[in-house]
């Protein structure tokens, strides 16, 4: 399995010096303050072939969700429910250190992370993608690309697999003569999906802590935590990298700017899809 280090951006130590010195002063190089989000945009129906997909933009950070629906056999443990698969990959036209090749450890950790936000947070109702139960339910595919690698695409990923699922729509299922079929060229319903969820990133850097990390901030962080809430501000997800560490009060302190950018994030994400 080949290694793709996801923070091999080497900076200059004359940058890495600015960039404290302004955190410092309270503001960051790009004129962000410390707890200030970059700008979002999303694109739905990018890929016109997928059954759902999104586009998403966060400042320099480009990421591309699409979703593909399959009817399958259920999962042996869960016969009554549908299954969620997710799989990032980061492209090699993203970053000049992103290797071709099978998923590589970062690119799976990353999929996990983003899977099990989607799934413990209940995000998709998957106990209504079953069309027979025990035999036959609803595979939903969430593939993201990392197009543009420019920090924080955790945070990017997650956006664009919501924005994707809220986008898609089942194939057409007709019932005759207790047969089921599928009509893939027919678009049928919008999938079940109960809520959006978001991921906030925090890094810190020296004796700061900056939201939404870009890559040059990424490049010289200590370390970073991620949280994933709902709309009622459950965390339902929450990932620590890098080699730095954090003491209980400045998690404390991490999980309030993060609680905080996820309201935002959430409002800015129902506005952009059109959901309540």
């Amino acid at each position: 399995m080949s290694i793709t280090p996801s923070n091999e951006n080497i900076i200059p130590l004359i940058k890495k010096e600015s960039i404290l010195a302004s955190l410092d002063r309270g503001i960051r190089l790009n004129g962000r303050k410390l707890n200030e989000y970059r700008q979002l945009s999303i694109i739905l129906d990018y890929a016109k072939k997928a059954d759902g997909s999104a586009l998403v933009k966060l400042g320099d950070t480009g990421v591309l969700a699409g979703v593909k629906i399959e009817a399958e056999e259920p999962f042996e443990d869960t016969p009554n429910q549908g299954n969620l698969v997710v799989n990032v990959e980061l492209l090699p036209l993203a970053y000049e250190t992103f290797e071709p090749g099978p998923p590589d450890e970062n690119s799976i950790e990353l999929s996990r992370v983003v899977d099990r936000s989607l799934r413990d947070s209940k995000s998709i109702d998957l106990t209504k993608l079953v069309i027979e139960p025990g035999k036959k339910v609803w595979t939903v595919w969430v593939d993201i690309y990392v197009l543009d690698y420019g920090g924080n695409i955790l945070d990017a990923s997650t956006i664009a697999a919501i924005a994707a699922l809220y986008n898609a729509r089942f194939p057409k299922v007709v019932k005759e003569n207790d047969e089921i079929k599928i009509i893939r060229e027919e678009k049928g319903d919008k999938l079940p999906m109960n809520y959006p969820v978001v991921t906030v990133s925090v890094a810190k850097i020296g004796n700061h802590f900056v939201v939404d990390p870009d890559l040059d901030e990424e490049g010289i962080m200590d370390a970073k935590i991620s949280f994933s809430y709902t709309p009622d501000g459950r965390i339902v997800g929450m990932q620590k990298s890098g080699t730095g560490s954090f003491t209980f009060d400045e998690i404390d302190q991490v999980e309030n700017l993060a609680r905080a950018s996820s309201q935002k994030i959430l409002e800015e994400l129902k506005k952009q899809l059109n959901i309540q």
